[in-house]
């Protein structure tokens, strides 16, 4: 059975090349899935700029050091299956390389789903070795799979970005200043906090974006990012930075004298990513969401965690889809054949921000 991979140069991100490879026999305890359709935005070349310090080319080594498969999230059928747990058939969701296939080692299954125990993924963080069974799934349903593709990993970091701020009391500020205010992550956080009260939001984005922005309703103000210096800088503020834009981030910090905590959680600009170092204020941190989801499960169990997620993430669901224009519209591509041209699109940073691409690899696959 042929295999294909698509893989990104780790040193020259924009350099891409299809792998096609005759497919490894299985180990007892092992099942392969047939990948199907997974999103791919902004949040993957972050991982792809990331993926040296966060471990992101780890998760499907590609055997070359040079190249990397760039994880996405989406859903993938079993369809072979070595393991008495896990039956051929199943519809999964999780978190996949770029590529028609993969191999996977069922560990600690549950009702719900089970974990990737291959050993190269043992230290790796743990929330992206889950995979969901989607008949049990209580956010999943089949006409909602893209959407689910596109904004589920994305809406979760910005549940959690919410949750962590709001229990460390903003930091004491009274202002929330977002970066890359179009992108999804960040619209999404402005509506979780929109929706919790008590902090003015404030969008940072192109002068282009600006419009899509303001016509979401959950930014008290969108600026353009050469207008930053509009704003008062002595009221106490916090800063979450989802552009990796090092230039901005300094201008953040010079301007702001009263800003009181700074958070790096995408790297969309990767031209960019530099000057974090030597800048006024406080330094400039990692936000990592698997942290915070160790701690909540460890606050409100299993159960708990996922109940308060199903809510948040039903009312959001709701919220994007609703009117004559939604915040986003589907466009599927055929993959591997237009995923070089689709990764230079979403690489340069200015694509549209109200599409959601999803890359379709099922269509005629075996």
């Amino acid at each position: 059975m042929p295999e294909m991979h698509f893989q990104v140069r780790k040193q020259a991100l924009a350099e891409t090349r299809t792998v096609t490879q005759e497919a490894a026999p299985l180990a007892d305890g092992q099942v392969r899935v047939r990948v199907d359709r997974c999103a791919y935005t902004a949040n993957n070349i972050t991982y792809a700029a990331f993926g040296d310090a966060m471990q992101y080319w780890a998760f499907y080594p590609t055997g070359d050091e040079a190249w990397g498969n760039i994880p996405v999230w989406g859903f993938a059928d079993v369809v072979q299956s070595l393991h008495p747990g896990v039956a051929v058939g199943e519809r999964l969701y999780g978190y996949w390389p770029s590529a028609s296939h993969a191999v996977l080692t069922p560990t600690r299954l549950r009702a719900t789903g089970f974990v990737d125990g291959s050993a190269h993924r043992a230290g790796l963080a743990a929330v992206y070795n889950q995979l969901l069974r989607c008949n049990v799934d209580p956010l999943y349903t089949r006409d909602s799979e893209d959407l689910q593709a596109l904004l589920r990993p994305l809406f979760t970091t910005s549940w959690l970005i919410d949750d962590f701020l709001a229990d460390e009391a903003f930091f004491g500020a009274a202002r929330v200043l977002l970066s890359s205010a179009s992108s999804k992550t960040a619209n999404a956080t402005a509506a979780l906090l929109q929706a919790r009260g008590g902090v003015e939001v404030v969008g940072l984005t192109s002068a282009a974006n600006r419009a899509y922005c303001e016509r979401l309703g959950v930014y008290l103000r969108v600026l353009a990012y050469e207008d930053l210096e509009a704003l008062a800088p002595d009221a106490p503020a916090v800063y979450v930075d989802f552009a990796g834009n090092g230039a901005l981030r300094r201008r953040v910090h010079t301007h702001l004298a009263a800003l009181a905590y700074s958070c790096s959680v995408g790297g969309t600009h990767v031209d960019q990513l530099a000057g974090a170092r030597d800048l006024p204020g406080p330094k400039p941190v990692l936000f990592f969401a698997p942290a915070q989801v160790k701690r909540r499960l460890a606050d409100w169990g299993t159960e708990g965690f996922a109940q308060r997620l199903a809510s948040a993430w039903q009312t959001h669901l709701a919220r994007v889809t609703a009117g004559p224009e939604p915040w986003l519209r589907v466009v599927a591509h055929p993959a591997p054949a237009d995923l070089a041209v689709l990764h230079t699109r979403v690489l340069s940073g200015r694509d549209d921000p109200a599409c959601g691409h999803v890359a379709v690899w099922s269509r005629g696959a075996a």
